[in-house]
């Protein structure tokens, strides 16, 4: 029962957010027909993509600042997780979660921080699944083009019989829903040309408002010879029985694209380091990586079998990542991360001050992590001299300290001198 209510509840939401998402390339399309004269769904789907990737760059920023800090917490974590490793009854666990939680709370980030973009994202994706499947539903202006043809169907003899035959296809179901305008739009949508040629045949009287349709139609969701409410892999077989081979071109390069788009990514996000905190975290790490791989194959894999649409949305989106990840790359190099870790000390003992708790400091393991995250570049030409004296001034002390041998070089009991050597030193 709960599985089924959660599975109608995400029904519910992925729904709503269709009918979003359908208000919005709605009111893309009027625009650029308004203003361009220009009437077709894969540009509006793209500008789409455009605009929702900008509204969620903040988001994107924030995500990279919760990257660096979770580097900067790292140490700790891994103190955490080193303090209670082979600790696993109850007590000591919730204890490790209430330590972890006080160190994710002083640095100011979410444990699910890194996670919330690709939360945004998958509803977004699903739901333009839906739309794209039925454009007309959810866009009343590429509804508008089926409206008339469908009120003479629905008034004409033997019309739902022969709109059955493609019903299935188009997951419609007369006798559940009826032979009403909204379904008959549907199956129409998912037409192809030669049912289109079919059903002029089949009803010469309505032939001129059928051609003019199926143009209308084909002009609507045409993206470089091919129609975006059909799959990539239909696209292919039947433009190779046609030996139509700029359409195989087209639906062969989505899905490669989408995988490659998806890959260049994934591989310029920066990835926040796991607590080493033994077995499970080097798990969690690999898993990772694993992902990381994966989720591009997977990008080419459904790009083949979904509607050629929601290769093109995901091919527009991943390259809008890419391009907003390179000024975000840049914008973060300039980051100062000792002023936000300041930062977001002075709210946590804040918070701490209203509790009556005393104030805490950054720990020494999260100072050493700060400095070792410099770049060495940055490191001043004093810092450098003093380092290089230090270490050359090690190995001439160890260096004339095994020479203080009287043994000849070589012999057995030079040897034994060194051996003993090493002892006393290791020894003071």
């Amino acid at each position: 029962m709960k599985k089924m209510l959660l599975t109608k509840s995400n029904t519910i939401i992925i729904g709503q957010a269709a009918t979003l998402l359908g208000f919005i390339i709605n009111a893309i399309y009027l625009f650029l027909s308004g203003t361009l004269n220009i009437q077709n769904i894969s540009i509006c789907i793209i500008l789409f993509t455009v605009v929702v990737n900008v509204l969620m760059l903040p988001l994107t920023i924030r995500q990279q600042k919760s990257s660096k800090m979770t580097q900067v917490m790292n140490p700790e974590l891994q103190a955490i997780a080193k303090k209670y490793k082979n600790k696993k009854d109850n007590e000591s666990m919730m204890r490790m979660q209430q330590e972890q939680q006080a160190v994710y709370a002083k640095y100011g980030i979410s444990p699910m921080g890194s996670c919330l973009p690709l939360l945004i994202q998958m509803p977004i994706l699903f739901a333009m699944y839906q739309v794209i499947w039925k454009i007309p539903a959810y866009v009343n202006s590429v509804k508008a083009i089926y409206i008339e043809l469908v009120d003479k169907l629905l008034v004409t003899e033997g019309a739902q019989a022969f709109l059955e035959q493609f019903a299935n296809s188009a997951r419609v179901n007369f006798e559940k829903t009826g032979f009403v305008s909204n379904s008959v739009v549907d199956v129409l949508y998912n037409l192809k040309p030669a049912n289109w040629t079919a059903l002029a045949e089949q009803f010469p009287d309505l032939k001129d408002v059928i051609e003019a349709t199926a143009s209308k139609a084909e002009h609507v969701n045409s993206f470089l010879g091919i129609n975006i409410a059909d799959s990539p892999l239909s696209i292919i077989q039947s433009s190779w029985a046609q030996k139509a081979f700029l359409p195989i071109v087209v639906a062969l390069a989505i899905p490669i694209l989408a995988g490659l788009t998806q890959f260049l990514s994934t591989k310029l996000m920066p990835q926040p380091a796991a607590p080493d905190g033994g077995d499970d975290s080097n798990a969690m790490a690999n898993s990772m990586k694993s992902m990381n791989t994966v989720m591009p194959l997977m990008s080419v894999f459904f790009c083949f079998t979904f509607s050629a649409g929601i290769g093109i949305y995901w091919v527009a989106s991943a390259a809008v990542r890419t391009v907003i990840q390179l000024i975000v790359n840049k914008k973060m190099e300039k980051f100062d991360i000792d002023e936000l870790v300041k930062q977001n000390m002075e709210k946590y003992n804040e918070k701490r001050k209203k509790k009556g708790l005393p104030e805490e400091n950054i720990s020494n393991q999260a100072k050493r992590s700060l400095k070792n995250m410099q770049n060495p570049a940055e490191e001043s030409a004093e810092d450098q001299k003093a380092r290089l004296d230090k270490r050359n001034a090690d190995i001439k002390k160890s260096t004339d300290y095994y020479k203080n041998n009287s043994a000849k070089p070589g012999s057995l009991a030079a040897k034994a001198r060194m051996v003993e050597q090493f002892n006393e030193k290791n020894q003071k």
